[in-house]
């Protein structure tokens, strides 16, 4: 199967388990890794770190996903497509939200997209100290 063929063949289920594989991944040698495999499959992606208390972090949690996915070429420059990236990462977040509020919180958020499908996770450990949670979170939009 040629690379046209697998594009036309992608759905928001591949780039749905493109983003959370890559949310999962534990070195950024692993990390780069996923982004080659993705990249000739025609999925373009973009990991970042984040980390710290839930409420205060929400906006930048936010704001890196948006400059993640410009910085690494899946969306252009435009209000629209960084809205889309604002709103699947904002959706994630409200799916852990209930676990989270009040608590610290430190993971990564996985971004792919493939032609119209862009799919955020946000993969995150939940609580204090080394008492953890461990959630997922993921979301998906069309462009």
């Amino acid at each position: 199967m040629d690379k046209t063929q697998r594009v036309d063949d992608m759905g928001s289920r591949d780039v749905a388990r493109a983003s959370v594989m890559l949310a999962m991944t534990r070195t950024r040698e692993e990390e780069r890794r996923f982004k080659e495999e993705y990249a000739e499959e025609g999925i373009r992606t973009a990991a970042v770190d984040f980390g710290g208390e839930f409420l205060p972090s929400v906006s930048r949690i936010v704001e890196r996903a948006v400059i993640a996915a410009k910085r690494e070429g899946v969306i252009a420059d435009t209000s629209h497509e960084e809205g889309v990236v604002a709103g699947a990462t904002h959706e994630a977040i409200m799916q852990i939200s209930a676990k989270a509020m009040g608590l610290n919180v430190g993971g990564k958020i996985g971004i792919a997209r493939c032609e119209q499908h862009v799919a955020v996770s946000l993969f995150l450990a939940i609580g204090l100290v080394h008492l953890n949670e461990i959630c997922l979170g993921m979301s998906h939009r069309s462009v």
